[in-house]
């Protein structure tokens, strides 16, 4: 939460994803694999809004530093709606696609062995939350 590079943030963003499918891999259950393909499609799709997003923030300001472009969502309406959109698909939260993969993932993980539903749940949780501080400084 202390980072200040906006492409690093969504860079932590994509370590967690990835590290969910990972897991959801190496287990190979029959829920956990379409649930690992699913997760990367989707997280090919959110990290590429993201960093595309990231990119006109940069053509606008010359900074991807998040507190030089503090108060952007006022002045730009519509970028603030698209960078909504996205964080919302970033931290998985429904109608996206990004829920039932996230989903699927965690319900192998849990059917696996119980206790994973502890370091799954807190991974989720700090990617929801770096996610939304992202968002709020943009």
């Amino acid at each position: 939460l202390r980072q200040t590079d906006l492409k690093a943030l969504i860079a932590y963003s994509s370590v967690s994803h990835m590290g969910l499918v990972i897991s959801a891999i190496l287990i190979q259950t029959p829920w956990s694999v379409p649930g690992a393909l699913l997760l990367m499609i989707a997280h090919g799709l959110t990290s590429s809004a993201l960093f595309s997003l990231a990119n006109m923030n940069y053509e606008r300001s010359h900074t991807r530093t998040l507190m030089l472009t503090r108060g952007w969502q006022t002045t730009l309406i519509l970028m603030a709606t698209w960078w909504l959109l996205v964080n919302i698909m970033n931290m998985a939260l429904p109608p996206t696609i990004n829920l039932m993969a996230e989903l699927m993932i965690v319900s192998a993980l849990f059917h696996w062995n119980q206790t994973t539903i502890l370091i799954t749940s807190l991974a989720m949780l700090l990617t929801a939350i770096y996610t939304l501080f992202m968002f709020i400084l943009t």
